[in-house]
């Protein structure tokens, strides 16, 4: 593995400020790259953005902010929804959780295509979610929002393959994050709690998620694309 991995290339990592993103951008600025780091609040990064990734307008202020070619992007900020059933999921929820799950990566996606099929190629990580292989691991919302995420990163991998551009997905368990995953739901707490607590391994930190998604922002993985790479310590097979 080359140390140096990153050297020249400039990648845009979303969720920057903490917890997987801020790990995502700290191992690529040690392998020699540049980061546009994203996120709705202030952050440490010299190259940051900061702002709502729901809001059409910050997208071209990401783009402009990389300076030049983008090699990469990992789509990782993300919010949870409360484990609402579908039963009692509200629209306001639902709106948001898709807002800022799906409707960013896809348009943050979009606009760095294609500059990347100009340039001959790319590489793309979406961070989707334990949630994208079982129904018991978050609520309806958040679940809906993740498989769809798989489901576009596949597409993006059928289409642009071809063009040189490269997406994956990485599907993380359980993680020392600041994301809020709290239980508004006694029903939820009921049915989906004693299966977490019988199947969920510990929660890991966020550098062994991020150590997942460099890969697939790397060379190291030329070979790879279309896959939902699980990093949940065996939480898929449970």
């Amino acid at each position: 593995m080359d140390s140096l991995r990153f050297a020249g290339r400039t990648v845009i990592v979303t969720g920057a400020g903490s917890g997987i993103g801020h790990a995502t951008a700290t191992r690529i600025v040690a392998g020699g790259g540049k980061v546009v780091a994203v996120d709705i609040n202030a952050t440490s990064w010299d190259n940051g953005v900061v702002g709502d990734l729901t809001d059409p307008a910050l997208i071209g202020r990401i783009v402009e902010a990389a300076g030049g070619p983008v090699h990469g992007l990992a789509n990782v900020a993300g919010i949870m929804d409360g484990f609402l059933p579908p039963d009692e999921v509200d629209d306001a929820t639902w709106d948001r959780v898709l807002a800022v799950n799906l409707t960013a990566v896809m348009r943050l996606t979009r606009a760095v295509l294609p500059g990347m099929i100009e340039a001959g190629g790319g590489a793309i990580v979406n961070v989707a979610s334990e949630a994208a292989l079982r129904p018991s691991a978050a609520g309806a919302a958040y679940t809906a929002s993740k498989h769809a995420v798989v489901g576009y990163t596949r597409s993006v991998a059928f289409f642009h393959g071809p063009q040189g551009v490269r997406a994956n997905a990485v599907a993380p368990g359980p993680t020392v994050t600041n994301i809020e995953g709290s239980m508004r739901s006694a029903y939820a707490a009921r049915r989906a709690g004693p299966v977490m607590q019988a199947t969920m391994p510990p929660p890991t930190s966020a550098d062994r998620i991020a150590a997942a998604i460099t890969w697939l922002l790397s060379d190291d993985s030329a070979n790879v694309n279309g896959i939902v790479l699980p990093s949940d310590g065996g939480w898929a097979v449970a």
